[in-house]
């Protein structure tokens, strides 16, 4: 039965001489994985191009439920990058932020208010001339709304150290090794309080964005399980020094 759905593109891997398996978050059907064929030809109606990380579809697809493998019959921009494919630090980002996505949502099922975020918030990079080298920080914290362990921002003159295992602030520094320390444990509170656009307004140093990131990331190695080796986390990092 065909039917039609938005995606954002998260993976891909070359299946044959022409054709392509991406891996795609739908809005209708969540995770879903499908075959595109002669993509790599030609002649091919559909091109490679579109499959980059983090574009955003319009898709027309013969789906079957339980079915391992989709099939496409049409896909098209939903939304036209002006930015991303072109800015080396944005296309880091877009990178760093679909290898988050493919391994972290895994459900096969529709979540409209985690698609619409990511939709609305994957326009929004594209869109930003202001707080690029902050813009992930903030997307990885908000993204664990929805993904089931938003840290409690109970940041206090007293609770000043982030606690990465239970996710909220703690007056005394953890006995374990998963800890921010206060002047980033400030930050990080800062940043959960702040909407789409006054992530712009942090002001940190390299050293202390990096370190951030790196604890952001072990947050979410710890409440993921299966989760490891985040591979375009170094290209990030080398981007933006």
């Amino acid at each position: 039965m065909i039917q039609k759905t938005r995606g954002i593109v998260l993976h891909h891997i070359k299946y044959s001489e022409t054709s392509v398996i991406a891996t795609i978050y739908t809005e209708k059907f969540g995770r879903q994985s499908f075959l595109i064929k002669g993509v790599r030809g030609k002649k091919s109606s559909i091109k490679a191009t579109i499959l980059q990380s983090l574009f955003l579809l319009d898709m027309e697809v013969y789906f079957k439920p339980n079915r391992d493998l989709q099939t496409v019959k049409e896909i098209r921009n939903a939304f036209v990058f002006s930015t991303i494919p072109h800015d080396l630090k944005k296309s880091s980002i877009a990178l760093f932020i679909a290898e988050i996505l493919y391994k972290t949502i895994r459900e096969q099922e529709s979540n409209l208010e985690l698609f619409d975020y990511l939709f609305h918030n994957i326009q929004l990079l594209d869109l930003k001339t202001e707080g690029i080298p902050n813009y992930h920080l903030y997307f990885l914290l908000q993204l664990t709304k929805y993904l089931g362990f938003y840290p409690t921002n109970n940041y206090s003159d007293t609770d000043t150290y982030f606690d990465l295992q239970n996710g909220n602030f703690v007056e005394i520094k953890p006995i374990h090794s998963y800890f921010v320390n206060p002047e980033l444990s400030q930050i990080l509170s800062q940043i959960l309080k702040y909407s789409d656009n006054q992530h712009a307004e942090v002001s940190l140093s390299y050293n202390q964005r990096i370190t951030l990131l790196d604890k952001i990331v072990d947050y979410y190695y710890l409440h993921i399980e299966g989760l490891k080796n985040i591979k375009s986390l170094a290209i990030l990092k080398e981007v933006f020094h």
